[in-house]
């Protein structure tokens, strides 16, 4: 075991110490994304099947879905102890995919169902993951999650990979509910993995709020803390800036996508396979960076360089829709954004939260990921189809996407530097509070 560790902290740039939990992180967002990435292709079909013109509605009600499970979660985050948010969390949803895949079961052609299905699946992703990254911004501090995070996003990556090959080949033989009661049974092992991280910080605490008894014990406050906290911390509301910006670039090329697609594949089932080849490459991509570039680059450039870079790319990525509005642009434009979104955006992103108080690493992180993400792709997905109607041409819409990007690289940049002011400031901290604890003695 410690000659395979030494191996792993060699190839990847982590200490034989951290290589247990990366495997374990790893294991847990593979597990994670192999079950939802097996039934994407399915959500993305069944969104066009309700009509492209009605897009901005399925995304609405995922806002207004969100807006209604928070509270639940936020409950959840106050009355259970730390170390059970995700199992708890997770239980939940596992449930939801039982009884989804009963509904598939006994009404498989129901419009409503899948509607309902499009839009639960959309709220079970965002709140899904933000709670496994919560888990590890809460566990890692600020040196261990550069040279970690990406490593354990890896498993995320592989799981993307993973899940639509998994969806080809199963949907045939066990059909959508099958492929259904699969993911749950996934999730549920993803509560074991989620086991093992815990088990190992418990034996390596590094400060006090990570030992076994402080994560033994619930966060309290409000079920509605996430929200206030945001609005009191102008750091998290630059984080929410980023991330409404974030959703509102991938809803332009969402919507993008979708016409494209509509008028180049009319039949669905081309339509699910091209959205399973564009997972693929993308995942295809990011699992080589995120194994052996996003890390290294972050430790050696800074933080910064994953907030700003893909904003610019994407930026010149509008620019050249605007003046070539094909499929062939789109798709690159879009295996691009959404590579570089899960190589570097994400790992960086997550990262900005490990500055922060530890109820808000739950609670405000949860809302940021969820209601703010979802209310961008609600409000971006309105102002796309109105834009669309005034121009009735795509470069304008590209144009506007541009610009959005460009906001989103200078505040990821403003993001970087106040992360790093403040790291700082606690370090200090850390260095001087044992010191004057001896000098009491």
């Amino acid at each position: 075991m410690a000659n395979w560790s030494h191996k792993i902290a060699s190839l990847f740039g982590v200490t034989e110490e951290e290589a247990p939990p990366v495997l374990a992180g790893a294991l847990v967002f593979f597990l994670l994304f192999a079950g939802y990435f097996m039934l994407r292709p399915v959500r993305e079909t069944m969104g066009v099947a309700g009509g492209v013109d009605n897009l901005q509605w399925l995304f609405t009600g995922t806002f207004v879905a969100t807006l209604a499970v928070m509270p639940l979660f936020g409950w959840i985050a106050a009355k259970v102890k730390r170390r059970h948010i995700l199992p708890w969390t997770f239980g939940f949803f596992a449930a939801n995919l039982a009884l989804f895949a009963v509904c598939f079961q006994l009404d498989p052609e129901n419009l409503w169902i899948a509607r309902t299905f499009y839009i639960w699946i959309s709220v079970f992703n965002l709140i899904a993951v933000s709670v496994v990254w919560s888990v590890c911004v809460d566990l890692f501090p600020t040196s261990q999650a550069k040279r970690v995070f990406a490593l354990m996003a890896s498993g995320a990556s592989l799981g993307g990979l993973v899940g639509p090959l998994l969806g080809i080949a199963l949907v045939e033989l066990i059909g959508h509910a099958g492929l259904l009661w699969l993911a749950a049974t996934l999730l549920i092992a993803a509560i074991f993995a989620a086991r093992r991280l815990q088990r190992w910080r418990d034996a390596h605490p590094v400060r006090e709020e990570l030992t076994a008894g402080a994560r033994a014990r619930p966060l309290g406050g409000s079920p509605l803390a996430g929200i206030t906290t945001v609005m009191r911390s102008p750091y998290l509301l630059g984080i929410s800036a980023f991330v409404l910006l974030l959703a509102s670039v991938s809803t332009f090329l969402y919507f993008e996508q979708a016409r494209l697609i509509e008028l180049r594949f009319p039949d669905r089932a081309d339509q699910t396979q091209v959205f399973g080849m564009i997972d693929v490459i993308v995942q295809s991509l990011t699992i080589a960076s995120q194994l052996f570039l996003t890390g290294r680059l972050v430790q050696r450039l800074g933080l910064g360089v994953l907030l700003v870079a893909v904003p610019m790319v994407t930026m010149l990525g509008f620019l050249w829709l605007a003046m070539a509005p094909t499929f062939a642009v789109l798709a690159v434009v879009m295996v691009v954004r959404r590579f570089g979104e899960y190589a570097f955006v994400r790992p960086g992103r997550e990262m900005l939260f490990t500055v922060v108080p530890t109820e808000a690493k739950y609670k405000a992180k949860s809302f940021i990921d969820s209601v703010v993400y979802r209310g961008a792709d609600a409000v971006s997905g309105w102002a796309k189809t109105f834009v669309d109607m005034l121009a009735q041409q795509p470069a304008i819409a590209a144009l506007v996407g541009a610009a959005i990007a460009l906001t989103w690289a200078v505040t990821g940049a403003g993001l970087a530097r106040a992360q790093s002011r403040i790291a700082d400031q606690l370090e200090t901290q850390l260095e001087t509070e044992p010191a004057a604890a001896n000098r009491s003695v």
